[in-house]
């Protein structure tokens, strides 16, 4: 069953994690777990975080969004015993430059969600604008 654009949003709000979707430009679609913030006007911060291990903070989503800013993010409920809760959101959205202001208020959204997150561990937050939203659920 559809579910409302408000509903979709309210459900992205209320879960703690998605896959981000880019576009790589020779190989195809690049898809990565990541967590992340949306704000009252509809932006969503993805945060390069100190926190996890990783080679480098120059990370190929961002590379990807520098050719193609357009990028999905695909969030779900799966429960394997109970096909009746599932559900699925899937938000278009693009790039936007990052504003010092955006920013500072995705970080501090991050920091309210996320304990691992506290102290703002932030290389930068990566803004996007949320272009459309589609859902469904099973019940």
């Amino acid at each position: 069953m559809k579910i409302t654009s408000d509903e979709a949003l309210r459900r992205v709000a209320l879960h703690d994690h998605g896959v981000l979707s880019t576009l790589h430009p020779e190989r195809g679609i690049d898809s990565v777990p990541v967590v992340y913030a949306i704000d009252a006007g509809g932006f969503i911060g993805i945060p390069i975080d100190t926190v996890k291990p990783k080679a480098t903070t120059s990370l190929q989503r961002e590379k990807n969004l520098v050719t193609d800013r357009r990028a999905t993010l695909l969030v779900d409920l799966w429960d394997r015993s109970d096909w009746s809760r599932l559900w699925w959101v899937r938000v278009r959205l693009e790039r936007v430059d990052d504003d010092e202001n955006g920013a500072e208020r995705l970080a501090d959204l991050l920091a309210a969600k996320y304990p691992q997150y506290r102290d703002k561990p932030f290389a930068r937050v990566m803004i996007f604008r949320v272009l459309a939203v589609t859902g469904w659920t099973a019940s």
